[in-house]
């Protein structure tokens, strides 16, 4: 039962991530990867705290299972951040490298943040 509850997560974070990568686009427009950026730093954020509240045992281990490995897992994209980010240095190479390091630096600190917010509960 678990697994499918983890397949059904995924599916449902793979549906938010296009929702949100689609709406991103159609705001800010397509010469820089704003949906994906804002998709894995929030997943990042939310991933932090999904850890912290079970580390407190507000969560469950097996709801931050579907939660973070289904769910997030199907939120967040490395696969699609890898991508984005060698066509951007095909055009800007500057601009793939900014790319990277906001994603990274960004992400780091989204779940320092997530982890600081589930201690604060």
């Amino acid at each position: 039962m678990q697994v499918i509850l983890i397949g059904l997560a995924g599916a449902l974070g793979a549906v938010a991530r296009y929702m949100l990568g689609h709406f991103m686009t159609h705001l800010l427009g397509s010469n820089f990867p704003y949906g994906t950026l804002i998709i894995n730093v929030s997943g990042s954020f939310f991933i932090g705290l999904v850890f912290a509240l079970t580390t407190h045992h507000l969560l469950s281990p097996g709801l931050q299972l579907i939660l973070a490995t289904g769910f997030l897992g199907g939120y967040t994209t490395f696969s699609t951040m890898s991508w984005e980010s060698v066509q951007l240095a095909r055009g800007n190479a500057r601009l793939s490298v900014l790319y990277l390091g906001a994603t990274t630096l960004f992400g780091l600190l989204a779940v320092a943040a997530g982890i600081a917010s589930g201690w604060w509960l």
